[in-house]
Formats: C-alpha cells, structure tokens, sequence
C-alpha cells in the first residue's frame, strides 16, 4: 500500500501512520532534501527568491508536514515502539537542520542575494526574512572552523536525544505512580467526579475501590480538596519528585544528570558562537535586548510583589490557626486551606463552578466572542483524529474563506504528555501556482475527562488555559503573510510569543463574556450576576503569591543560563535555593524536586527565555486594556488587533507590531492592575 507519510495529504492520516513506517519516510524526506539543496546551489545564474528561497522551502514543508503528525503522536499517542522510531528520527532531523545551517555555499547565495539588485525589489517581509536567515546561519555556526562546526553539530545531536530523555522521564514517571484504596474515607473531601472517575480507573484495571494518579487533574483535586493531610503529603510528594532522586520512585527516572548535561552543552554552544553564555545567545533573537534588561525587569516585578505576598501568606497562615490547625503549613497544606480561605472570603470554589463550563457551552462562546470581534465564523467538521475525543473545527473570515483549521484534544488519558500548548501541522503561504495553503494547528490540553455517560465540564481555570490555547491558535491560523519563515508563528520573537495568547485570557473575567460561555449543566442557566461578582474579586486572589513564583522561575532559569561557569559550578538545586531566599515567601520541602520535571526549560522552547511569560503578559495586559477602554466586544478593536497582530506573524518586529496597534509602546500598569498591585 505504501508509506502514509509519503502520500500527498492534507489532513494527516493518524490511524494509518504506525510506527514502522516513520523512519523509512524521513529517511527519503531527508534524502530528497538534500538532493534539492545540492541541486538547487548547482545554479550558475543570479539568485532570485524563486530560485533560492523558495525550492527549499518546498521541499522542507514536505519533510515538516510528515514529521509533524509523527511529532504530535509522541505527545498525545505515546508508546515503546513509536518513541523508538522518533528517538532515532529526532537525531537524523537534528543532523540535517545543523547541516542546512552551517552550509557555506547556501549561506553565500543568501548573501549574494542581499547584496543584489533582485534583493531591492522584493518586498519587506521577503527582505527581513532573508537578513533573518542569514542571522541564523550565523548562529547555526556556518562561520566556524571545520572542527569546531564538527563540535557544534554533535552538541546539537547530544541535545536533542538528551531533552527528548529528559521528557520521556517526567511521562513515564507520571504515568508509574499511581493510589489505590479500597476505603472511601481517604477520599473525603474530593469532588464527586475525582471519586467517581477513580472508580472507574480502579474497575478499569479489575481493581474494586478506587485507584488515583498524578496526572495533573488528579493530583489538583487530591492537593486541594483532600481532607486527609496523609493523603496530601502522599501525592505531593510523589508529584514534586517526579523524574528525580527523591520519592517514591527515587532513581528509577532521574534527570539531574540530564539537567547538569543539557546546561553543559548549552554553555559550550554559546562559547562557540562567541556569546559569554546561553542567555546572551538565547536573547538574540528575542525583544529584549539585553540579560541586564530581563534581570532588573523581574527584580522590579518581584520588588512590587513581595509585601503584598507576604501579607497573602501571613492571612493563609492566620486562617488555617483560626480554624484548627495548629502545625506550620507545608507544600502539601497551602493548596488546601487556600481554597479554603477563598471559599470564606468569596463564598465559591473552582467546583461550585465547574457545573456551569460545560465544554461544548465554553467551546460555543468562545467562538461567538472571535466573530463578535473577528468577524470570523468557527464550524465544528469529523475528521480522522487519532483518539475518539479529539474535534476538529474550520475558521472562516466574512467573505466565508477559510481562514484555517485546528484539531482539539482536552482531556488528560494515560501515555499523553502532561500540560496544555499549541502546536502548528502546516503554516499559511502562498504557493506556486499563486493559491493559498490554509494553516491548520493542534490545540492540547489535559482536562478532567467527562465521566461515563456524562458531560464534560470545565474548572474556571481550565476555561482561562483553553482561551490561552486558543489564542495561540488564533495566532497561527489568522496570518495572512505569504512567506512560510514569517507566516503564523514562525519567526515572531519568543518573549512575544505569549502576547495573543495571554490576551485571551482576559475575556474569562468580563461580565459580558460571562453570559456566553457559561450555562448550568442542568439548569441552562448562565453564571448568576453574584457569583460573578465573587469571581471577579478573586482574580486578584493570592496574586502576590502567584507572581512571586512566577518570577522565581524565571529568575532560576535566567540566572541559571547566564551565570553558568564551568570553573566555578554549581549545581541546579544550589541556583535555586539561592533565587528561593531572595524571592520567596513560600519555602518547598528539602526533598522537592520541580526542576526535575520542569519541561518549559530543559526540554522546551524556553530555556533563558520563561521570564517571557511575565514580558508577554506586560503587553497582553496593556493591549486588552484598549478593549476595557473603548469595550470589551468591541468590533473596530477587535479588528484593529486581528489587522495589527495577529495577521501579521513575523513581518515586522513585535514592537511595532504593538505600536501599531496601541499606539504607544507598552506600559506595566495593566498588569499591576489585573493583579491588584496598584490600585
């Protein structure tokens, strides 16, 4: 029948691609792509984009398109054999992109290109695309002597497999460690649903009683509701020493070697190109300019934030006494009596709440809140997916053009990486023969599952983490640039990644949206004007405590990168425990081990880069501040922000992208705001 991953598709073919057929097919991608770089530099006559830039872009989306869907089976699909086949891939893929990048002859024709004629008659996205690739080449090493590339590509090699184990890891470890009881007082205190889906999982394996893991939903309910401190301490500290040498399965999966190696090479990869350390390298290609700059930016943030922390853990501190609990709170208290306090202090919890997110009501108010803004129409379409759950919808503009498309997989299930992100199959551009390629992205998260026969509803937080998903989607799929390097997401500045997505998140707290995405699983109410109101007052609940840990991540993976000195090292858990008494008001037991499954930074995109979220967040706040101002469902806003932001991918820098559209540079107060800093 022949290899799926090789047939001309649109939409991929989950159910056909196995994981025999997955090397075979990148091995002749990988082929073909050579064949076309050397064919393609063979040329004697002046470089054009045509002749340059876009024959290898054909022939790279065609490698990107088969590898994309085998990419996203790992995360959502994993299993023994199909991790084999892309552990071998992701290590032939890294070879070839390091070789692609340090290309000497491809990185002439771009510069000869530059320095054309031809180069002053294309237009500007086309010219910051090339002045951006000939960036890359140069941090890819094409400069670099023979030995020194040979090095940097096997830093690559070694990085890649290395962060692949560093995330197998934490999946594996997630899924190993599970509870059972067969009484039913353990549990008291947990939602209804946990305990009747821990029935389920428990019959599910033959078992009577009921059987628990630390898949995220899990382990939020049992850390928050549970009555029972035993039970508690049990899964917090099964989850805060995942993948580490501490806990219940202390060594079986331990990524502290994977930790000291990845920083290692990531320090000798920015020797080689001449930085003094992975942040300098990591920052040049985002918005801030310089370490100096991301370091007093947090500091400034943790300075405004510390009192008001302090004082939102002395009031936990002093209503956990008041009502009984006479002990200091630890790690596997604080979730708890939070909750507790913010059920006396507002009189509702996250669920009282869920009965009125059911999913398919979040899912049709969110889509009726982009085409009140938008304009745009969302259309649910069956497709072939890769689990029964996962939905597919079609976004359309006002002249009823599809725009592009997304998959949809919500909930958490056994072998599926933890966390929620947004990842892109294929990216807007136009083609040869003048048509348009519609985009099309994967939305993922891991929601409590709808129990048997039952809708699926949502937590308020889950509700806020689908808008932020979506608003990455929205991202990708509304571009209308041209050209595949700066179409959707791909070549947007890191730290500015974050701005659509962030900004999504604040229609989860306006009165007007409310009323759209909420009605009661039974009555069909929307959320009553009250219980909004306390809502709204909670936003601002333990935010101090919230920024602070924010900004000790991010200060931890920053100084981690920057600082590194191999004559002089220390270890990961030493840079934390230093940014902890700096920071934090809130100290974790000796034997927490979050690094160890902190996959943002040693795994991820992130690395030097985490304190993007609060930069991104600086310009999501200030730009949805013009909807508060001129209306939160405003259409002339709204498509201001389409026009401005969201269609603009890379073509222009982030920064005057958010001009365009404030019309001023951003300000820090609409944070401050939204989390009750200033008043």
């Amino acid at each position: 029948m022949g290899n799926p991953l090789l047939k001309s598709f649109i939409l991929p073919p989950f159910k056909a691609i196995t994981a025999e057929c997955v090397e075979p097919a990148i091995d002749a991608l990988l082929e073909k792509s050579r064949e076309t770089v050397a064919k393609t530099l063979t040329q004697t006559g002046p470089w054009t984009w045509e002749n340059l830039i876009q024959a290898i872009e054909d022939c790279d989306e065609q490698l990107s398109k088969a590898w994309s869907p085998v990419s996203h089976l790992n995360s959502v699909k994993n299993s023994p054999a199909l991790r084999e086949a892309y552990e071998h891939c992701i290590a032939k893929l890294s070879d070839y992109h390091t070789e692609i990048g340090q290309n000497y002859a491809l990185y002439q024709a771009y510069e000869k290109l530059k320095n054309s004629l031809a180069f002053r008659e294309l237009d500007p996205v086309q010219q910051r695309i090339i002045e951006h690739t000939l960036r890359d080449f140069t941090l890819s090493g094409v400069s670099l002597s023979e030995a020194k590339k040979q090095r940097f590509k096997e830093i690559q090699q070694q990085l890649s497999q290395i962060c692949t184990q560093f995330e197998n890891h934490i999946l594996d470890a997630t899924d190993h460690w599970t509870y059972h009881t067969d009484d039913k007082t353990m549990l008291q205190g947990l939602p209804e649903h946990t305990i009747i889906a821990a029935a389920e999982r428990a019959a599910e394996a033959n078992q009577t009683g009921w059987t628990l893991g630390i898949d995220f939903p899990s382990y939020y309910a049992v850390i928050t509701y549970a009555d029972n401190r035993d039970l508690r301490k049990q899964f917090y500290t099964a989850y805060a020493t995942r993948a580490s040498d501490q806990g219940p399965d202390a060594g079986q999966w331990d990524n502290t070697k994977l930790m000291d190696e990845i920083l290692a090479l990531r320090h000798e990869e920015a020797l080689l190109l001449d930085f003094k350390n992975f942040a300098e390298l990591s920052l040049a290609t985002k918005m801030a300019k310089s370490p100096t700059q991301v370091l007093e930016f947090l500091q400034d943030l943790a300075a405004r934030s510390k009192a008001m922390a302090k004082q939102e853990l002395k009031t936990l501190q002093e209503f956990a006494k008041k009502h009984g609990f006479s002990e200091a709170l630890q790690s596997w208290d604080t979730a708890y009596y939070s909750e507790k306090l913010r059920q006396a202090e507002f009189g509702l919890s996250e669920e009282a709440l869920r009965p009125y997110f059911p999913v398919t009501q979040v899912q049709k108010g969110l889509f009726e809140i982009v085409h009140k803004i938008y304009g745009l129409t969302v259309k649910e379409r069956q497709v072939e997916a890769w689990h029964e759950s996962v939905q597919f919808f079609d976004i359309y503009d006002t002249d009823d053009l599809l725009r592009g498309s997304f998959y949809v997989d919500l909930y958490a299930r056994p072998n599926k990486r933890g966390g929620a992100w947004m990842d892109d199959y294929i990216t807007r551009r136009r083609l040869q023969d003048g048509s348009i390629q519609s985009p099309i992205a994967y939305l993922t998260c891991n929601f409590t599952p709808p129990l048997k026969g039952q809708a699926a509803c949502l937590t308020h937080d889950e509700v806020i983490t689908l808008f932020h998903e979506f608003g990455h989607v929205m991202h990708h799929l509304m571009s209308k640039v041209d050209y595949l390097s700066a179409s959707g997401i791909h070549g947007v500045e890191w730290d500015a990644v974050e701005l659509p997505s962030q900004f999504m998140e604040n229609f989860c707290w306006c009165a007007e949206v409310l009323p759209l995405i909420s009605s009661h699983i039974e009555t069909h109410e929307p959320l009553p004007v009250a219980m909004f109101e306390q809502l709204l007052k909670s936003r601002s609940f333990q935010a101090g405590l919230f920024m602070l840990r924010q900004i000790e991540l991010s200060l931890f993976d920053f100084r981690m990168h920057y600082y590194y000195d191999p004559a002089n090292l220390k270890s990961v858990q030493e840079v934390l425990d230093q940014v902890r008494q700096e920071i934090a008001v809130i100290f974790p037991p000796e034997f927490n081990r979050f690094q160890h499954s902190f996959s943002h930074i040693f795994a991820g995109g992130y690395a030097a880069g985490y304190y993007s979220y609060k930069w991104a967040e600086v310009l999501s706040a200030d730009a949805f501040s013009k909807f508060e101002e001129q209306g939160v469902l405003n259409r002339e806003v709204g498509e201001a922000f389409l026009h401005n932001i969201l269609e603009q991918g890379s073509a222009k820098d982030a920064m005057e992208l958010f001009i365009q559209f404030r019309g001023r540079e951003p300000k820090i107060d609409a944070l401050l705001k939204h989390n009750g800093i200033l008043s």
